[in-house]
């Protein structure tokens, strides 16, 4: 039976210097988890755009990614979103998003997919309008709890609240972050500590099974109940940094998926993540040696396995 993998939210393009690109974080997960692929694996994206040129783009550009689109609502109201995106002189990206356009209005999400869906993964930003945020929480509340359920808090602007954070870590049952956004997120939540320390009260205020930290060029931190894996990264030329992270969380959650412990799969994650920063946009086609890391069966351990 095929595996099912859905990104959950915005799809947007990303205008960025040297021309635009598709982005949004649950399109960029769902595009790497397919890369990485398990066999017959399908990724979904759920999420709405404009009847328009902008949204014709996206849907030829998703069929040459080989992500299936059948969930992509079409707006005739609303115009497909965009975000104007300026890089530092470290490649770090700074976002202006476009407001009212049609992923803000996704409508409720029929559930009718061929098979049970086995990872989906979704965020604020497309929470940021009530309209989507009552249509994702109310599809996610339906999943079964074999589902992996990750929150990539991915925090943009202002398009987040404590009660959407909050409401999303009970819905979910793995989250991501990044350094930046645990400082933001512990202290919104007052929660004290080091980052493993914070990881550990999130994880088990909220029921979670995995915890995600991510530290840019300094590696990685993932946290079960049972155990912690930390990850040094990998020093590279970073060329930008969009949708590093979106590939970090893909590779975990194949990785998951195929039953490798945490540290190969934190390795794994790293060296994926570290080659879309060489790279330019969110989703550069990925080598074969990358790809092959985690498309080989696992060898079962008797600890440091998954969650």
């Amino acid at each position: 039976m095929p595996k099912i993998i859905v990104g959950l939210g915005e799809v947007l393009w990303d205008m960025l210097p040297g021309g635009k690109q598709l982005c949004g974080a649950p399109a960029n997960f769902a595009y790497h988890a397919k890369a990485l692929g398990l066999d017959n694996s399908v990724s979904y994206i759920i999420s709405a755009i404009g009847n328009d040129t902008l949204g014709a783009e996206i849907q030829s550009q998703l069929n040459r990614l080989n992500i299936n689109h059948t969930h992509l609502h079409i707006s005739n109201a609303l115009k497909t979103g965009f975000v104007s995106v300026s890089l530092d002189k470290q490649g770090l990206p700074n976002y202006t998003i476009e407001n009212n356009v049609a992923w803000d209005f996704i409508p409720e999400i029929p559930d009718n997919f061929q098979h049970p869906i086995d990872a989906i993964c979704f965020g604020t930003l497309a929470q940021r309008s009530p309209v989507s945020r009552e249509s994702i929480q109310n599809f996610l509340a339906t999943l079964p709890e074999t589902t992996l359920k990750i929150f990539d808090i991915n925090l943009r602007q202002s398009f987040f609240s404590q009660k959407i954070i909050e409401s999303s870590l009970t819905l979910a049952n793995i989250f991501k972050i990044n350094d930046d956004e645990l400082k933001i997120i512990s202290k919104l939540l007052k929660i004290p500590g080091n980052e493993e320390q914070q990881l550990k009260t999130i994880s088990q205020r909220y029921t979670i099974k995995l915890g995600i930290l991510t530290r840019g060029s300094s590696g990685s931190l993932l946290y079960t109940e049972n155990n912690t894996s930390v990850h040094p990264g990998f020093k590279i030329k970073s060329k930008d940094t969009v949708g590093a992270g979106d590939a970090f969380t893909a590779a975990v959650i194949i990785g998951l998926l195929r039953g490798f412990e945490l540290d190969k799969i934190n390795d794994c994650a790293n060296q994926i993540a570290s080659y879309v920063c060489s790279r330019s946009g969110a989703t550069p086609e990925l080598p074969a040696k990358l790809v092959n890391l985690l498309n080989v069966k696992a060898i079962p351990q008797n600890n440091n396995k998954g969650i």
